[in-house]
């Protein structure tokens, strides 16, 4: 009886140790929202361009590379389309400051009067 008892225990740690393993393993990978996700930016000519962030990260804020940074001179970023898997909450400053608004996964999206800068996926 003493066996059966040292094995169910053994068996039940193993199974434990298992258990935690996975969450353990996925605490050192990134998570990526899949699809894609489109603005349109304006230059100091005054000439738009499409861009698009292309399965980003989850859970991390994303500034908008042309319209943050050095580039904060040029006008938000307008037209956001997001067409990711993910819920996208996009601000109206760099590192997802200021006012924000959710767009829902594969069809959110916002008219040229939705100006951001950053954005976060879910």
């Amino acid at each position: 009886m003493r066996l059966r008892s040292a094995l169910a225990v053994a068996a039940a740690a193993g199974l434990g140790i298992l258990a935690g393993a996975p969450s353990a393993m996925a605490a050192g990978h990134r998570h990526h929202t899949q699809g894609t996700f489109s603005y349109v930016w304006t230059d100091h000519h005054g000439n738009r361009h499409d861009a698009e962030l292309v399965d980003p990260e989850a859970r991390e804020c994303v500034d908008l590379p042309q319209v943050t940074g050095d580039h904060e001179v040029l006008p938000p970023a307008d037209s956001p389309r997001n067409r990711t898997n993910s819920t996208a909450v996009v601000f109206s400053d760099a590192d997802c400051d200021g006012n924000h608004f959710s767009l829902r996964p594969l069809t959110g999206r916002g008219s040229e009067r939705l100006k951001v800068r950053s954005v976060v996926f879910s």
